[in-house]
């Protein structure tokens, strides 16, 4: 359906979802990312410096332990997120009491995403020059002052570039937990663009989703730039 046929159709805008359930669901939708955001950076940071430093590379090489928590990581990144998020119903009910509502979809979505983050974390710090950390570790530095100072430090531009596409992420996945009664964007959509065949919500759904994505990557962009001084 083009849009001159959408805006042909008297009931286009003049939707009462505009009116009542459009910002609500926006915002559910907002609420879910930032709280899943915080989440994964939380946990998927220190995961991945770990994981980097019990690599080949890292300053705690451990090829054993490095291959099991590398295999979770990567089991944790290969489950569909719709399957993941089925499978974790009875586990978001015991930590939210629920598993409806943006605030349940939190949970799937932050153990999906950790994984995720973790893994780019991982490659960020890997490109950090290894001359840097062999200069430092020669002046005497502790690893845990090379991990902070030099590693975290050069690597934060990677970093935030990685936190970004993992955000732009969530805002998809919060669109497919909306499906089954994750709140939001995604909830609205499927009920009303979808169940009810209004073409008007589900396209102000969509050009939504892809505001708050285009905010998303333009913000992390110039993160990125502005504390890259390589």
């Amino acid at each position: 359906m083009t849009l001159s046929v959408l805006a042909a159709d008297e009931k286009f805008f003049g939707n009462p979802v505009f009116q009542n359930q459009l910002l609500p669901a926006t915002l559910e939708t907002i609420y879910m990312t930032i709280a899943t955001s915080l989440i994964v950076a939380i946990f998927g940071l220190p995961l991945g410096v770990f994981l980097h430093n019990l690599g080949p590379r890292g300053l705690y090489p451990n090829r054993g332990v490095y291959r099991v928590l590398s295999l979770l990581v990567d089991l944790g990144r290969s489950v569909p997120f719709i399957v993941l998020l089925i499978a974790l119903i009875p586990f978001t009910r015991i930590i939210v009491g629920t598993a409806l509502g943006w605030g349940a979809a939190v949970v799937p979505l932050s153990v999906g995403a950790i994984p995720f983050f973790a893994r780019l974390v991982e490659n960020s710090l890997r490109e950090v020059s290894a001359g840097k950390v062999e200069a430092v570790k020669m002046m005497g530095a502790s690893n845990g002052h090379i991990t902070r100072h030099v590693l975290v430090r050069e690597g934060m531009p990677g970093i935030v570039g990685g936190f970004t596409v993992t955000v732009v992420t969530l805002i998809s996945y919060s669109a497919m937990a909306g499906v089954i009664g994750g709140g939001g964007l995604g909830t609205l959509a499927f009920n009303y663009g979808y169940q009810r065949y209004q073409a008007d919500t589900m396209l102000a759904c969509v050009v939504l989703l892809v505001i708050i994505v285009a905010l998303v990557q333009y913000t992390g962009d110039k993160i990125a730039h502005a504390i890259d001084h390589r």
